[in-house]
């Protein structure tokens, strides 16, 4: 069935290293069209598969696209920065795409797309303030205030895991030996140690073994010792990050998504490490996973106009 044409519907973008995700959602938040193709590995072929999606859906031309990347567009020269796909680097993507589409286009970053998902319709609907934490390939966040996305005045709002992790203050058996390059340049920021290939270098630093994440995961749920003492140590280090978001933010709800989030007991054992490093006696934030899953990015790129 194709969807009605409607001048109240949203049109979201998710632009990932992989796929190019792009929808049509309604006022109530539903999803009423989609459609995916693979990411290209440069920049005029990644403009040209955007078009080519959008051409794809039944929405109103008059309709403006939120689109959601890796990256963010530096306040300083108006093009696009810090992206993993690199070919996006150093582009004018929005004046690009409003241009070839004819529409008005509103970026953000993938986590702060997740977060206004999250906050907006998702786990953390009716929270005044919200975290949103993506813990997978790599670590982001978003911060939401009564569903309204921040940005900052330099916009790297939430930008949580770029942070350089306080591992002096560890409290727990097997601390951790800094000392981890980041990308970015710096040594021991929150990515390095809590993102998906953090868990499993902290696997191989330990037993000299390489594992895949979610194989650590599954070692541990059957008993292996090296592998839970392990998953022990991440869920420390991810309390001890997230209380330095909840001691100057103290939101109302922490939303996980990304890969590691789906690891059933982080929730339980996150809320168990906390009270060593929260400067409270009464612990009332949530920690929930994303309701919307693996369409969050999008959804939130739909939800970035108002």
């Amino acid at each position: 069935m194709s969807p009605v044409q409607n001048s109240s519907n949203r049109l979201g973008i998710d632009l990932g290293g992989t796929k190019i995700e792009a929808i049509i959602m309604d006022v109530e938040g539903d999803i009423v069209q989609r459609e995916r193709t693979a990411t290209p590995n440069d920049y005029q072929s990644i403009l040209n598969a955007i078009n080519a999606i959008v051409d794809k859906l039944t929405i109103d031309d008059q309709i403006p696209l939120g689109i959601g990347t890796p990256g963010a567009i530096s306040l300083l020269t108006g093009l696009m920065k810090n992206c993993n796909s690199t070919c996006l680097n150093g582009q004018p993507l929005p004046q690009a795409l409003e241009t070839i589409l004819g529409r008005k286009v509103k970026i953000a970053n993938d986590a702060d797309c997740f977060t206004l998902s999250e906050a907006s319709d998702g786990a953390a609907a009716g929270s005044s303030s919200v975290f949103g934490v993506i813990i997978g390939t790599g670590v982001g966040g978003g911060i939401c205030i009564k569903q309204k996305l921040l940005s900052g005045v330099s916009a790297i709002c939430g930008e949580w895991g770029h942070n350089t992790l306080a591992l002096q203050a560890y409290q727990g058996d097997m601390a951790p030996t800094p000392g981890r390059l980041c990308y970015c340049g710096r040594y021991d920021c929150v990515e390095t140690w809590l993102s998906g290939p953090g868990l499993e270098k902290s696997y191989v630093d330990q037993t000299g073994q390489s594992l895949k994440a979610q194989d650590i995961v599954k070692l541990a749920e059957k008993g292996d010792e090296a592998a839970t003492s392990i998953l022990e140590q991440y869920y420390n280090l991810l309390a001890l990050a997230l209380s330095v978001i909840i001691n100057i933010l103290d939101p109302e709800s922490i939303v996980l998504g990304g890969g590691i989030s789906n690891i059933k007991t982080i929730y339980s054992e996150v809320n168990r490490y906390l009270p060593r490093y929260v400067f409270t006696d009464q612990f009332n934030n949530k920690i929930v996973p994303a309701m919307h899953g693996d369409s969050s990015g999008v959804r939130g790129a739909a939800w970035l106009w108002p």
